[in-house]
């Protein structure tokens, strides 16, 4: 396993705590206003109470709220289709039409009225869905539920309205093998369309599917997962842009692991096993996400429980990852994070400080300056940039 020298970790910290306040390099963007939509976490005591839009200055890194766009239960992860012309959430809770199983909510979207519409909705046929995706059409709608350790999958029709639930899998672990319970946490379509990758966080594994993208329909490949070291916890995913690597962030199990895709056998390889904290690091750690800049030279890497932000480099010759930062999440429990559309901030969710932190970052050297913009929003846990 790679790991971080302890004297990289305090150094690269005590640097970001200055504030890098010398921004030549930094951002230096047209002054183009972005649509940003913000999913968040409705339950008392928040007084949150759906999916927000904000206007955001690429020029000077100011987050404007706009308007509540759509009233909706714990919309705590939401995603827009490859067109923009609809936006899936789900609704992290535990009951939807009498039953006991979350759902998933359909919207249309209005970009240049930056309004929602809600179409319909659909129970995901399991507790605490966390994370939902669309496929590249923008017609198969996938979400995970965390609390009922299960995936499910839906059509969506010309008008975005979503169809019952087309395939669904229930993940059960053998307990002479796992002690865990399942939670599914993360839903990723291929580049080609052709497989989803769930990561299961409860049982260490990156369950495999084949994709019938007409249907929606997900069938178990053969192999049918991948398997990460006992109790490591993957939690997210992401591809690099070249479709050949991909990125697993561990919660349990500070680390990222670098996996080499196999588009045509359909089969994850580790590659990296990198730490995000130094040998002997007693501090707890709780990896959330992960994000590139355009360019894919640069990685930023979320932690949660203590609130710290990893800034590696990437390989172009082999995807691997070496640490370059460690800095500020601008708040507590960094639920999510994106880096604005020029790429010359990073803007970070923290659900327990109820803020939205935005940070400068320099496009040569990939690192992050602290620039003290926090704009408060009751529970924000997920960011989107239209």
């Amino acid at each position: 396993m790679s790991n971080i020298s302890r004297r990289q970790f305090i150094l690269s910290s005590s640097a970001a705590a200055l504030g890098l306040h010398s921004f030549s390099g930094w951002a230096k963007e047209s002054g183009k206003d972005h649509l940003l939509l913000v999913g968040t976490m409705t339950t008392a005591p928040s007084t949150s109470q759906g999916i927000y839009t904000y206007r955001f200055n690429s020029s000077t890194g100011e987050l404007e709220q706009i308007a509540l766009a759509a009233r909706s239960d714990n919309p705590t992860f939401i995603a827009l289709t490859p067109d923009e012309s609809h936006l899936y959430s789900v609704n992290e809770v535990r009951q939807f039409d009498g039953k006991q199983t979350g759902s998933v909510s359909g919207f249309s979207f209005d970009k240049r009225q930056k309004t929602l519409a809600a179409i319909n909705q659909s129970p995901s046929m399991g507790g605490g869905p966390t994370h939902i995706t669309t496929d590249h059409t923008g017609r198969c709608v996938f979400a995970a539920n965390y609390g009922g350790g299960s995936a499910v999958s839906f059509l969506a029709d010309a008008r975005g309205r979503l169809s019952e639930p087309v395939s669904f899998f229930q993940y059960t672990s053998d307990p002479q093998k796992h002690e865990r319970k399942s939670h599914a946490h993360r839903v990723t379509v291929s580049p080609d369309n052709r497989f989803l990758l769930v990561n299961d966080l409860g049982l260490d594994v990156i369950h495999i599917y084949r994709l019938d993208a007409k249907t929606a329909k997900l069938t178990p490949h053969d192999p049918a997962l991948w398997r990460a070291k006992e109790g490591y916890g993957p939690r997210a995913l992401r591809f690099h842009p070249n479709g050949r690597w991909v990125y697993c962030v561990n919660e349990l199990k500070p680390t990222v692991n670098v996996l080499e895709w196999d588009k045509r056998k359909g089969t994850l390889t580790t590659v990296q096993d990198v730490s995000l904290v130094p040998s002997g690091y007693e501090g707890k750690c709780a990896p959330g996400d992960i994000v590139f800049d355009q360019a894919s030279r640069f990685a930023y890497v979320t932690s949660r429980l203590d609130d710290f932000m990893a800034t590696f480099t990437v390989s172009p010759r082999d995807g691997k990852l070496t640490f370059l930062q460690k800095s500020s999440c601008g708040g507590h429990r960094p639920r999510h994070l994106a880096l604005d559309p020029t790429g010359a901030w990073l803007l970070i969710a923290n659900q327990d400080s109820d803020n939205i932190a935005v940070f400068a970052r320099n496009h040569r050297t990939g690192r992050l300056a602290e620039t003290g913009k926090s704009f408060p929003l009751d529970k924000p846990m997920c960011l989107v940039f239209a």
